[in-house]
This record gives C-alpha cells, structure tokens and sequence, in this order.
C-alpha cells in the first residue's frame, strides 16, 4: 500500500468541506433562532433591538472560525506528493472545527431567543445572556484551537 495514494487528497478536500459547511450552518441557525427572538422584541421595545443583536454578530463569528480552518487546510493541499495521514488529519481537523461550530450556533441561537425574549421584560437579565452566549462561543473557539494544533503537526510531514 502507498503512503501517497491519488486519492488521498480527497479526505483533505472533505475536511474543508465539513469545516466550511457544518460552522456555516450552525452559525445560520444561531442567526436565525436569534433573529426569530428579536423580531419578537422589536414589537414590544423597539428601542432595545440594538443591544438584542449580540447573539447574532455571535453566530457570524461560528462561520469565520470555519472560514479559517478551511482555507489553512485548502492551502496545505497539494494533488501530488500529498501523505494519506495528512488527508485523514485534514479531515479530523475540519470536522473538529465544523462540529464544534455546528453546536455552538445551536447553542447560541436558543439561548439568545430565550435571553433576548426575556430581555423585554427584565433588564437584568442582559449581563448574563452575555456570559451564557459567551460560554457557547467558546465551545466552536475549542474545535478552532483543535483543529489548528492537528494542522500543524501536518506541516512538517513529508513520506512521499
């Protein structure tokens, strides 16, 4: 068997596909989830839609952290000379980062529809919507953080 199969970059391709889609589409959840809680805030307080938009500047963020992995992986790739451990790495490391971003969306999405509904009737309640979202932001930091140490143990690698 060959450490530098043809088809080896396939899994590579995959990971940044699964970084860049699965954070994508939980940050669009978050948006929308979020975005559901606003528009029902909008109706009572329009003057608090401005501070309400937190949850969703939040879950844009979920998408950048996909961006990122994905174009350091896409620019690791090469269609020759490319290890097949580097492919399963490069997969590992997207679907770590698109995972991760995948359920921080969901998480900030019901928590900032839940939070900014609530926001309508107790003021209080803003600083710690703050730190819950804060919390879930840092569940898609960890599979960016993840997926960046496995990248690097890429760069030195070469079997071919």
């Amino acid at each position: 068997m060959s450490l530098c199969p043809p088809y080896a970059p396939f899994f590579g391709f995959a990971g940044v596909a699964s970084a860049m889609v699965l954070s994508t589409i939980g940050a669009a959840f978050g948006t929308a989830k979020a975005g559901i809680g606003i528009a029902g805030l909008g109706t009572f307080k329009p003057e608090l839609i401005m501070k309400s938009l937190i949850p969703v500047v939040m879950s844009g963020i979920i998408a950048v952290y996909g961006l990122v992995v994905s174009v350091l992986i896409s620019s690791a790739l090469t269609p020759v000379s490319y290890p097949l451990v580097a492919g399963f790495v490069h997969l590992a490391a997207g679907l770590a980062c698109g995972f991760t971003g995948l359920t921080a969306g969901y998480a900030i999405g019901v928590v900032g529809d839940s939070c900014v509904r609530a926001y309508v009737h107790e003021s209080k309640v803003f600083v710690s919507m703050v730190l819950i979202l804060i919390f879930a932001e840092v569940l898609g930091l960890y599979g960016l953080i993840v997926a960046l140490i496995m990248n690097s143990r890429v760069t030195g690698l070469d079997v071919c």
